[in-house]
């Protein structure tokens, strides 16, 4: 109504000439200020936010899309708008104001479309940023926290980073309209398919989710696990990655792990032996047991908490079998191989200065009482095996005679 009362061509050329020169100072000196001055604030408030948080992420958008780029872009469409507006005011000056609503559909359309890209590329970069920064915060509350494993700490920080993604997702399809009722349908008809398809992953899956709450073992645990035996290197959602005594590198299944007993060894901190030795029937157990006793208990790798013991432990086939129980602390291979090891070594040598021997397998043949004559035929086949021997002549062969 104000531009439509100028009524002289003068006055026309005049408002024209200052809605440009207007303008013109807003858009190249006032406007690239305001926003290199609003950038500068809002990059410190967000560092102060975030504390340190999210620097991965951000660096990587930066990279990806510069931040000179960013503002040049944004000051760029801040100024087309603005032009778009003295031009419209112009038209309406000059009374060509049917132009402006030729062309406003058109204006309104590119402002719709342009305000939900940059809405989308928005919340997509926010939620990049979020997914880094609740990563770091699960990763300092782990620190803080000893009920938190590694284990629990991975499986969260991949649960919240995809429903936050998810979620962004969500909310980009319903800015930009898309029916998100038939693409649930959608969704779930595929689970379905997926599901039945996909059987035994899904069953992984869940059952590391089992592992995670159940937590029978942590990473750098020595476990047995089925006919596996090593230490846990790494837990994800899917499976369990131990490396065994040989070096290698196995890769166990969830499912299979929660389907089948699990031994912990290093869970107590501290791991029991169980060795046995046998000593001959006519010596003394319990001088073999207290030899054995202080021989375990000047082994370094052997704990003396709780002391080691020897004990009687019943009859074998060729001795009297005595079990040794000791500790060892903390829980390592190296640990149980050295100190069986040196065990039997210093055991051996202590044994055989008191005199009590360490008897192989024995057997002991006796024959029935019988007639006189099956013991002539064991007493004629004694001394045919001798006369044989001696009829045996210098160049090996023996001579033939009558039986």
């Amino acid at each position: 109504m104000l531009l439509g009362s100028v009524a002289t061509t003068e006055g026309r050329v005049a408002v024209t000439a200052g809605i440009l020169l207007v303008t013109l100072a807003i858009g190249w000196l006032l406007l690239p200020r305001a926003v290199r001055t609003t950038e500068g604030v809002a990059t410190r408030w967000l560092e102060r936010f975030l504390d340190g948080r999210g620097e991965s992420s951000i660096e990587t958008m930066r990279e990806a899309v510069p931040v000179s780029f960013g503002l040049r872009l944004f000051v760029g469409l801040l100024q087309l708008a603005l032009f778009a507006l003295a031009a419209v005011a112009v038209l309406a000056l000059w009374g060509q104001f049917a132009i402006v609503i030729a062309v406003l559909p058109v204006a309104e359309n590119a402002l719709t479309i342009g305000g939900r890209a940059f809405l989308s590329v928005l919340l997509l970069g926010t939620a990049y940023v979020a997914s880094d920064v609740l990563e770091e915060y699960v990763e300092d509350l782990s620190a803080d926290s000893d009920r938190i494993t590694a284990h629990q700490e991975q499986l969260l920080s991949r649960i919240m980073q995809v429903g936050l993604l998810v979620i962004a997702g969500i909310t980009v399809l319903g800015i930009w309209g898309v029916n998100l009722g038939g693409l649930l349908v959608g969704a779930g008809f595929l689970g379905i398919v997926l599901g039945m398809a996909a059987r035994q992953t899904l069953g992984s899956l869940i059952a590391g989710f089992v592992l995670m709450f159940a937590r029978p073992f942590e990473i750098g645990d020595w476990v047995e696990l089925g006919d596996q035996e090593g230490f846990v290197t790494e837990i994800t959602i899917m499976n369990t990655h131990m490396r065994n005594f040989d070096g290698e590198y196995v890769v166990v299944p969830n499912d299979l792990v929660t389907n089948q007993a699990i031994t912990n060894r290093s869970r107590e901190g501290r791991l029991r032996i169980h060795m046995e030795v046998g000593i001959g029937y006519d010596d003394d157990p319990d001088d073999a047991s207290e030899i054995a006793e202080e021989v375990l208990t000047e082994i370094d790798t052997i704990a003396n908490n709780p002391k080691p013991y020897a004990i009687p432990s019943g009859f074998g086939d060729s001795a009297i079998l005595l079990d040794l129980r000791f500790w060892i602390d903390p829980p390592t291979p190296q640990a149980r191989w050295r100190s069986k090891a040196t065990a039997v070594e210093l055991i051996q040598d202590r044994f055989a200065d008191a005199g009590i021997s360490i008897p192989y397998p024995q057997r002991t043949l006796s024959y029935p009482p019988e007639t006189a004559t099956s013991d002539e035929t064991v007493e004629r086949v004694e001394r045919f095996d001798s006369d044989d021997r001696r009829s045996n002549n210098g160049d090996g062969v023996t001579s033939d005679r009558p039986t």
